[in-house]
């Protein structure tokens, strides 16, 4: 069964496709054409501030697969600095 859309703006309800998630950050008037004038700021670097890491654990395997594949062809462990 295919799980349910979420809104990435409220993931405590379903997208329901209303396109509030594609409206440009600096004029709400205009949909995202991803022109990139909302990151150039004029600054050396950019920086977006992580408030929240939500883990569901899915990652976990999907990692370990990727880690074992890559093992497989190159014939070395790869990732040592991430191993438990």
């Amino acid at each position: 069964m295919e799980s349910e859309k979420r809104c990435v703006l409220d993931d405590s309800k379903l997208c329901d496709d209303c396109g509030e998630c594609n409206v440009c950050d600096l004029d709400p008037n205009k949909i995202c054409d991803n022109c990139m004038k909302c990151l150039k700021t004029g600054a050396d670097y950019n920086a977006i501030e992580i408030d929240e890491i939500i883990d569901d654990g899915t990652a976990v395997d999907e990692y370990e697969r990727l880690r074992r594949d890559l093992a497989e062809t190159d014939g070395e462990e790869p990732f040592d600095c991430f191993k438990r």
